[in-house]
C-alpha cells in the first residue's frame, strides 16, 4: 500500500481516486485535504485562517453560554452557532469521510468527525426533543475539540514549511527564463523550451539556466547550494557550470548540456523528495500499526461507550463523552508523519551541505555504521599524480634533472610521465622532442636527445644492481612515504631521483582522524602497490591496508566482513567503484559533480571531499535518534492516553472526569503531529 505523503495514512493504490503526478512519480492521498495540501498548500492554509477566523470567535461565545445562568433560547443559540462550526469550520472532516469512503480506507478525519458529531447530535437531539432525550448539552465541547484540532494542523502546517525549505528553496534556484541566442541576438525564452545545444547568454549576477559548458569568457559561480562549496568557483572556457548556479562576475555565453529533469538540479530535487518520502526498516511496525489503527479506535470507542453504560452504570450523556474522547484523543497521524518529517528535514540539511542522500534505509544504514572502507584513488588522494620531490645527484641541477626527464618523457602516455612533462611546462621549461624514444613495459623509458645524450626514466629494472645500490637508501625514504620513485640516468650515469604521487586532498587527515576517533574501524582497499598503499596509510594513521586489490577483491573482503557481523560503508568514485558501493551495507559515492544521477551508492556527495562523508555518518545517527525519539512519543502517547479516554480515570475521580477531558483530549490529540514535526525540525540545528 502506498502513504500519503503529507499525513502519512496508508492508502490503497488499487481504490484510491485521489492521486497527483509530480515529475513521473505518482502519489496517493487520503482525503482531499491532503490533497490540496500537497499541490496548493498556500490554498490549503488560508483555508486553515478562514475556518479558524470563524471557529474560535463562535466558540468562545458558546462557552460563555454554556457556563452563564441558563435562559430559555440559550440552548437554541448554542445549537445554531456550534452548527456553523460544525460543519463550516470542521467541514474539511466530513470532506475527509467522503473521500475515506471513495478510497474504502479509513483516515484521521473519520475520527474527528466521528466523535465531534456524535457531541453535536446528541446535543441537538437533548434540544429539540427534552421530553425524550433528558441530560446536558455539550455544544461546547463539538466547537472546543474543532477549534483544537484546526488550531494544531495550522502550527503542523507552519513547522512543515519549515522542515521542507530546503527543498523549497532549491526550488527557487530554478530560473523561469533563458536568453537564448538566435543569431547574434539574445531571446527571453521559458526555462521549459531551452533545448540541449543551445547557446545561452548569461550575466553577471543572473543563474545559470541549466547545466552547460562554457563556450566563451570568464567568470567565477556560486555553487554553494548545490555543492556546499562555500568559495566562488572560477569558470573558463571548456569548464561545466551546473543550472541554479549564480554567475558572479563576467558575462558568459555557455552551451547547454542538460535540460528540463536531466539537470544536476532536478536530480537532486528529486532525491530530497524521495528520502523524505521513503520508508526505513524501523518504521514498519508503525506503518502496520496505522493500517488497522482507524477501525481499531472506532471499535475501542464504542467498545468502552457501551460497557461503561451497560456495567459501569454511567448515563448516556457520559457514554458519549466516553466515545467521543477516544475517538477525539487517539492520533495516528503522529505515527504515520514520525519517520517522514524527520527523513524530509535530514535530506533537506543534508542538501545544504551537497550531501544527497537517496533513500531513509541509507540514513538508517549511516547510523548502523561500525566499519569504513575507503577507496585511495580520489577519494583520499586527488586522483592525479604530480611531481613531489626532485633529488639532484652528481653535480646536477633540478633544473637539469627536470629537463632531461621531460624530454624523454614527452612521447610517453604514462600518468608518470605526464607528470613530470607538467612540472617541466609549470616551470616554465620548453620541453624538447627526442629523436628517438623507446618504451620499456614495466620499467620506464629510453630515448636519445639532439645532442645525442642517452637518458634512462624508470625503476630499478632499468638500471644496473651497482647503479641502484648507489641511490637505495633515497629510494627507499621516498617509498615509505607513499611516493613512486622515477630513478633518471644519463649517458650511463644516474643524475637524479624524481619521486610522483597521488597527493592526499585537503582535509583527507582530519575526516580520517574524525572517523578513528569516532571508533570506527576504518580500512584502506586500494589496486595501488603495496608500498604506495602502506605510504598513504601511515600518513593518515590508517592501520588496516589491502593493496593490489582488483573491483571484485573489494567485495569479496566487504562480503567477509559483512559475515563476520560488521556493518560496512564503502566510500569511493560513484561509478568506478559501484560494485564495492552496492555490495556495502551503505555506498557513499565522491564527487559527483554534477553527475548525481549516475552515481552508485545510497548518499551521493557532490563536492570531491571526503568531510561530506563523515558529515553523512554522523548525520544518519543524529535522525535516526530523531525517528526513535518520534516513534517513541507515537506509541507512547496512544499507549497511555486512549486507555484514559475509555475510563481508566472514573474509578479514581469519578465521571466529573468527562466535564473537561474530551477538551483535554482534543488539545493533545492537536498537539501530538506537532510535537513530532517540532522534535525532527532540531536537525536544522545539525552541523
Amino acid at each position: 500500500m502506498a502513504t500519503d505523503p503529507v499525513c502519512g495514512m496508508y492508502v490503497d493504490e488499487s481504490s484510491s481516486t485521489l492521486t497527483a503526478t509530480v515529475e513521473n512519480r505518482k502519489y496517493y492521498f487520503c482525503s482531499t485535504t491532503c490533497k490540496l495540501q500537497f499541490e496548493k498548500p498556500e490554498r490549503e492554509l488560508r483555508g486553515l485562517k478562514y475556518a479558524l477566523a470563524v471557529s474560535w470567535p463562535i466558540t468562545a461565545v458558546v462557552v460563555v453560554l454554556a457556563y452563564a445562568p441558563h435562559f430559555g433560547l440559550s440552548d437554541y443559540i448554542m445549537l445554531v452557532l456550534a452548527s456553523i462550526v460544525q460543519f463550516y469550520s470542521g467541514r474539511r472532516f466530513y470532506a475527509g469521510i467522503l473521500d475515506a469512503i471513495r478510497n474504502r480506507s479509513a483516515n484521521m478525519d473519520t475520527l474527528i468527525a466521528l466523535g465531534t458529531s456524535a457531541a453535536w447530535a446528541y446535543s441537538a437531539l437533548v434540544t429539540l426533543f427534552p421530553a425524550v432525550f433528558r441530560g446536558g448539552v455539550y455544544f461546547d465541547t463539538s466547537t472546543i475539540i474543532i477549534s483544537l484540532i484546526l488550531t494544531g494542523t495550522y502550527m503542523q502546517r507552519i513547522a512543515e514549511a519549515r522542515a521542507s525549505s530546503a527543498v523549497s528553496a532549491l526550488m527557487a534556484m530554478q530560473p523561469k527564463t533563458a536568453y537564448v541566442l538566435r543569431g547574434e541576438t539574445p531571446a527571453e525564452v521559458p526555462i521549459e523550451e531551452v533545448k540541449v545545444g543551445d547557446t545561452i547568454l548569461v550575466r553577471p549576477g543572473d543563474r545559470i539556466p541549466v547545466d552547460s559548458v562554457v563556450i566563451e569568457g570568464s567568470s567565477s559561480a556560486d555553487e554553494s547550494m548545490i555543492t556546499g562549496e562555500s568559495m566562488p568557483v572560477d569558470k573558463k572556457p571548456g569548464d561545466k557550470v551546473i543550472g541554479g548556479t549564480i554567475n558572479v562576475s563576467g558575462s558568459l555565453k555557455v552551451r547547454a548540456t542538460k535540460v528540463g529533469e536531466d539537470t544536476a538540479l532536478s536530480q537532486i530535487i528529486e532525491i530530497v523528495r524521495n528520502a523524505a518520502s521513503s520508508k526505513v526498516p524501523i518504521q514498519k511496525l508503525a506503518d502496520r500499526i496505522s493500517s488497522y489503527f482507524v477501525p481499531l479506535v472506532v471499535a475501542l470507542a464504542v467498545l468502552a461507550a457501551l460497557l461503561w453504560y451497560i456495567f459501569g452504570g454511567v448515563g448516556t450523556s457520559v457514554a458519549v463523552l466516553i466515545f467521543v474522547s477516544v475517538l477525539i484523543i487517539a492520533c495516528p497521524c503522529a505515527l504515520g508523519i514520525a519517520t517522514p518529517a524527520a527523513l524530509l528535514v535530514a535530506s533537506g540539511r543534508a542538501a545544504k551541505f551537497g550531501i544527497l542522500v537517496k533513500s531513509g534505509e541509507s540514513l538508517q544504514a549511516a547510523s548502523k555504521v561500525d566499519t569504513v572502507v575507503l577507496d585511495k584513488t580520489g577519494t583520499l588522494t586527488e586522483g592525479k599524480p604530480a611531481v613531489t620531490d626532485i633529488i639532484p645527484l652528481a653535480g646536477y641541477g633540478k633544473a637539469d634533472v627536470l629537463a632531461y626527464a621531460a624530454s624523454a618523457e614527452i612521447n610517453s602516455e604514462h600518468p608518470l610521465g605526464r607528470a613530470v612533462v607538467e612540472e617541466a611546462k609549470k616551470n616554465g621549461m620548453k620541453v624538447k622532442f627526442p629523436k628517438k624514444f623507446s618504451y620499456r613495459q614495466g620499467s620506464g623509458v629510453i630515448a636519445v636527445d639532439s645532442k645525442e645524450n642517452k637518458i634512462l626514466v624508470g625503476n630499478r629494472d632499468l638500471f644496473s644492481k651497482a647503479e641502484i645500490e648507489a641511490v637505495e637508501s633515497k629510494l627507499g625514504e621516498l617509498e615509505d612515504g607513499g611516493k613512486t620513485a622515477l630513478i633518471v640516468g644519463v649517458n650511463g650515469k644516474i643524475i637524479g631521483l624524481i619521486s610522483v604521487a597521488d597527493e592526499l586532498k585537503n582535509g583527507s587527515r582530519e575526516a580520517v582522524k574524525e572517523l578513528l576517533d569516532a571508533g570506527l574501524d576504518v580500512w584502506l582497499i586500494t589496486g595501488d602497490n603495496r608500498e604506495v598503499a602502506a605510504g598513504i596509510a601511515a600518513q593518515l594513521g590508517i592501520k588496516n591496508v589491502m593493496s593490489e586489490a582488483k573491483p571484485g577483491d573489494k567485495m569479496k573482503k566487504i562480503e567477509e566482513m559483512q559475515k563476520s557481523g560488521r556493518v560496512v560503508a564503502m566510500i569511493g568514485d560513484g561509478v568506478n567503484d559501484a560494485p564495492a558501493l552496492t555490495k556495502a551495507d551503505l555506498g557513499i559515492a565522491i564527487g559527483a559533480g554534477s553527475e548525481v544521477a549516475v552515481q552508485a551508492g545510497g548518499i551521493v556527495l557532490i563536492q570531491n571531499n571526503l568531510h561530506g562523508a563523515v558529515v553523512a555518518l554522523r548525520l544518519g545517527r543524529r535522525t535516526m535518534s530523531k525517528i526513535k525519539q518520534n516513534l517513541a512519543w507515537a506509541f507512547g502517547y496512544n499507549a497511555v492516553l486512549i486507555p484514559v479516554a475509555a475510563g481508566a480515570l472514573i474509578p479514581f475521580f469519578t465521571t466529573g472526569v468527562y466535564d473537561f477531558l474530551p477538551m483535554l483530549a482534543a488539545l493533545a490529540m492537536a498537539f501530538s503531529s506537532v510535537t513530532v514535526v517540532s522534535n525532527s525540525l532540531l536537525l536544522l540545528n545539525f552541523k
